[in-house]
């Protein structure tokens, strides 16, 4: 049954020191970045379409870290990558396009591209999965030609009430130029979220694949306005 220590993945052990204190932000960013770069070297017969439209491809894979799935969503995006990661990456430009965030707070900076930050998401499917809350540690790094800026939760030990404590296991997006055309950019993103409370597997897989077409939907509309 192998090594119970071997099965932890490597951002839950020694969980008080890392998620409470972070002591070694570097290494624990470059560990996410590289869980990212190996999701990102799967091999395609691995994935299953979820959800297909014109502009956006979501696929998924059961996930290795808990009982739900690993997504993966890709479109192409009309704006370069610096400003299609800055929309994305922690900060006020996020909160105002995206549909689902209803607050977003940075708890804690350590460097220009690496902060904590709790967030909180509205309801979803006529609130049969209702409000969540997120803390999560985030991290943007160069990426070949482009960028990646990836993300994970953290145990913090405040909670309020009204919000269900969601758990972000690793996660990211991968932004870079189009080859032919550096005007636009190709955004690749993994997600694998643990909604957790008392939620129909069902509804998650509906809610998630939805979500993440919607994401790219209001993207492009910011991107378009800026």
């Amino acid at each position: 049954k192998g090594d119970p220590e071997k099965l932890v993945p490597w951002y839950q052990k020694d969980r008080k020191e890392k998620m409470e204190a972070l002591p070694d932000v570097t290494s624990f960013g470059t560990k996410l970045k590289n869980t990212l770069i190996q999701y990102h070297s799967t091999e395609d017969d691995k994935w299953r379409v979820a959800k297909k439209t014109k502009d956006v491809t979501v696929w998924r894979k059961p996930s290795e870290l808990f009982n739900g799935y690993l997504y993966k969503a890709q479109g192409v995006i009309d704006d370069v990558f610096s400003s299609t990661i800055d929309h994305i990456r922690p900060g006020p430009c996020r909160l105002d396009w995206d549909s689902l965030m209803t607050s977003l707070d940075i708890l804690e900076h350590f460097e220009e591209n690496c902060c904590v930050m709790r967030y909180t998401t509205a309801g979803q499917l006529w609130n049969i999965i209702s409000p969540r809350e997120f803390v999560d540690f985030s991290y943007t790094v160069s990426y070949q030609e482009g960028l990646l800026s990836c993300g994970i939760s953290l145990d913090w030990s405040e909670k309020r009430p009204e919000f269900v404590r969601g758990y972000n296991h690793p996660c990211g997006w991968f932004c870079v130029p189009l080859k032919d055309n550096p005007s636009q950019s190709l955004l690749t993103g993994y997600i694998q979220t643990d909604l957790r409370g008392m939620i129909p597997q069902s509804a998650v897989d509906t809610a998630m694949a939805s979500t993440l077409t919607n994401f790219y939907g209001d993207l492009r509309k910011a991107l378009q306005k800026t």
